[in-house]
């Protein structure tokens, strides 16, 4: 018989919810941008107004995004930023990517909140010693996702194991990205649940990896389903998870 030993979460619309998140994307990460060229003049390097800055970013962000719908290669916005940077004039060593990502100040989007059944879910796998962790397919390295994690409150139930595609260097579905997660916790593929809202990056890349995975119906994913995708299982809400893992794995409560 199978034992339960893991489940990982994806992050965004999974653990957290960015329904309530209204703010224009462009007018919000200009100001992050922002920040970065205030940066980069307090060094004394000279660049232009911060619009042709942001201007650069996205033409940059979205060739990387593009070129990853086919690689798989993850976009990391540490190394934009020094790109940017560097189209601008700057030697590129005297950019340093961990120090513009600071200067970037990303925080938790207004409008964002954690889905209330959330905690007691964590803390239900956690009293039963079920390893939990994240797997996101953010272009932000995971200790910049950490400052959303910790304002939300749930940093606490994911010590371990918290991986960001950046760091990884592949998205979701590409399989390292859910083999770190594996190796991360110390568990087999079969002894794992994967629970996330994409259904091809989430759910095909999980059952790709040997991972039985549980598709968070959301209004976008139900749209993306159809054709020879199956999730495992489906739910609405995190509280249908436990009934679904005591019908694959009777016992792993203690």
């Amino acid at each position: 018989m199978r034992k339960l030993k893991a489940v990982l979460f994806d992050l965004d619309d999974t653990l957290l919810d960015w329904s309530g998140f209204s703010s224009d994307w462009a007018t919000l990460e200009a100001r992050h941008l922002e920040n970065v060229v205030s940066y980069l003049r307090s060094e004394g390097h000279d660049l232009p107004d911060g619009q042709a800055f942001a201007a650069e970013f996205r033409n940059r962000s979205m060739t990387a995004w593009a070129a990853a719908t086919t690689s798989l290669r993850a976009p990391h916005l540490g190394s934009i930023l020094v790109e940017c940077a560097v189209a601008f004039g700057v030697p590129a060593s005297a950019v340093d990517a961990r120090r513009c990502l600071e200067a970037y100040q990303w925080e938790a989007a207004e409008g964002t909140t954690m889905f209330p059944e959330t905690p007691d879910v964590l803390n239900l796998l956690h009293e039963n010693g079920i390893k939990v962790g994240i797997v996101t397919n953010a272009y932000q390295p995971m200790w910049l996702r950490d400052i959303e994690i910790q304002t939300h409150g749930i940093l606490e139930f994911f010590p371990d194991c918290r991986i960001s595609a950046a760091d990884v260097g592949y998205l979701k579905p590409h399989p390292a990205i859910f083999q770190a997660a594996l190796n991360c916790c110390g568990v087999k593929a079969d002894e794992t649940v994967f629970v996330g809202d994409d259904v091809e990056a989430d759910i095909v890349g999980a059952q790709a990896a040997g991972l039985l995975a549980v598709l968070r119906e959301t209004r976008r994913s139900q749209s993306r389903l159809g054709g020879s995708i199956v999730p495992d299982a489906m739910i609405r809400k995190l509280t249908e998870l436990p009934p679904l893992l005591d019908a694959w794995f009777p016992g792993w409560r203690r």
